[in-house]
């Protein structure tokens, strides 16, 4: 597990004034303010945030530093993180997708799938993005208890029943 956590990332400058647009991946989007300052994945550069208000896909938002238009397009793309310490412990059967991130997936009979190269969310559920070596491209499995009975943190592993043709 890392001790960094993204936590959303800079869609690009909003209006003239330093102001950027923010994308939330927090369960509650605006908590994303509640673990500033936050940092680039490297942690050499940091950011105070201070949301200004809602706008379309996410927030409009101050970044410490930040105060023009052409400071705040530099950014666009930019991932911020927080520190795990700073977040909220996980409940049983709950996960940041950093931690799944890298798992080795097995299926239930114990033959190795592939690992897992990321989770998206496209608004229906999460989705284990699995490449490996028997693949010829990823496969996408969704993250649900029927299909992911076991995520075992410690060993690194996930143990998958996916639907019948998915490998």
């Amino acid at each position: 597990m890392t001790d960094q956590v993204c936590v959303g990332a800079i869609a690009g400058s909003y209006g003239v004034r330093g102001e950027v647009r923010m994308k939330s991946f927090c369960a509650e989007a605006e908590a994303i303010a509640d673990y500033s300052p936050l940092s680039d994945e490297s942690g050499q550069r940091s950011f105070t945030v201070t949301l200004t208000r809602p706008i379309k896909n996410g927030f409009a938002a101050r970044l410490g530093g930040i105060s023009t238009k052409e400071e705040a397009d530099a950014l666009k793309g930019l991932q911020l993180y927080a520190p795990r310490d700073r977040l909220p412990a996980t409940e049983d059967d709950e996960y940041y997708h950093a931690d799944l991130i890298g798992l080795t997936v097995y299926d239930t009979g114990g033959t190795e799938l592939g690992i897992v190269r990321s989770v998206m969310d496209h608004g229906a559920g999460d989705l284990l993005e699995i490449h490996g070596p028997a693949l010829k491209t990823t496969v996408l499995l969704p993250f649900t208890k029927a299909c992911v009975p076991t995520v075992d943190l410690a060993s690194g592993r996930i143990v998958a029943d996916p639907p019948e043709g998915l490998f």
